[in-house]
C-alpha cells in the first residue's frame, strides 16, 4: 500500500467517529478523543465547543468572548489565554474593545521589564492555570479521562455532564461556606475555620454583599 495520510480512517472499531489528534506532547504526541475548547470565569466551566477532529483554537476566541457579552451582559476585562491565541488578528480585535489579552507583546521582548510588568505577568498566569486545574480535576475527580460511551451524542452528552458535575460542585462549596458562616462569629472564626471556608461572609456584612456584583465584573468574595 502507498504510504501516506489516510483522511477519515477508522482507529478504533467501537468507537469508529474517534480521530488521531497531533499534538505533540512529550511521550504523547497523538491522542484519540475529543477535542474542547473551554472558557473558566470565576472558577466556573462554560464548554465552548466540542469536536472530534482538530481544529485551531486561536479562532474562536471572538466568538467566546461575545458569547460572554451575551451572557452577561459586557465585555471582559480581560482574557487569559494561550499562547496560540496571541495572534495579531486577535489582538486588535481585543484592543478595538477595550480588552487586555495575557501574554508578552508581540516583537522583540525587551531588555528591561518593569517589577509592575512582573507582577501583571505572574497575576495572568495565576489565572490561566485556573482552567488547566479544572481539567485535571474533571479527570481526576469525574473521568473526565474514562468516556466510554460509543456513539459520538453519548459521548458528548457524558463530557458536558462531567463539567456540570464540576460547576455544581464548586457551586455546593460556595453555598456550604456561606451556611457554615452563619453559624460562625469572628470571635471564633479562626480557631475553627477549615481551610476551605472564606469568612469574608458573616453574619455582619452578609445583608450588604451580592452572589453577583455587575460593578466589580465577578462574583461575590463566597469561597
Amino acid at each position: 500500500s502507498r504510504r501516506g495520510s489516510l483522511p477519515q480512517r477508522i482507529v478504533s472499531l467501537t468507537q469508529p467517529h474517534i480521530r488521531p489528534i497531533v499534538r505533540g506532547k512529550a511521550g504523547k504526541p497523538i491522542e484519540f478523543g475529543a477535542k474542547l475548547s473551554v472558557s473558566c470565569v470565576d472558577n466556573y466551566v462554560f464548554l465552548e465547543k466540542i469536536s472530534w477532529e482538530n481544529f485551531n483554537e486561536s479562532c474562536h476566541l471572538k466568538e467566546q468572548v461575545e458569547k460572554y457579552k451575551e451572557t452577561f451582559g459586557y465585555y471582559p476585562e480581560s482574557v487569559h489565554v494561550d499562547k496560540i491565541y496571541r495572534t495579531r488578528e486577535n489582538r486588535n480585535w481585543c484592543k478595538e474593545r477595550g480588552i487586555r489579552i495575557s501574554g508578552p507583546k508581540l516583537g522583540r521582548p525587551p531588555k528591561n521589564v518593569s517589577e509592575e510588568e512582573k507582577k501583571q505577568a505572574h497575576s495572568d498566569e495565576c489565572f490561566r492555570n485556573a482552567i488547566e486545574g479544572k481539567f485535571g480535576q474533571a479527570k481526576r475527580r469525574f473521568s473526565l479521562n474514562l468516556v466510554m460511551t460509543k456513539l459520538p451524542e453519548t459521548s458528548i452528552t457524558s463530557i458536558a455532564i462531567t463539567f456540570l458535575v464540576v460547576n455544581l460542585c464548586k457551586l455546593l462549596r460556595q453555598f456550604l461556606s456561606l451556611f457554615l458562616s452563619l453559624f460562625t462569629n469572628n470571635r471564633t472564626g479562626e480557631l475553627i475555620k477549615p481551610p476551605f471556608i472564606n469568612f469574608d461572609y458573616t453574619l455582619n456584612n452578609f445583608y450588604v454583599l451580592k452572589l453577583i456584583d455587575l460593578s466589580e465584573n465577578s462574583w461575590s468574595k463566597v469561597a
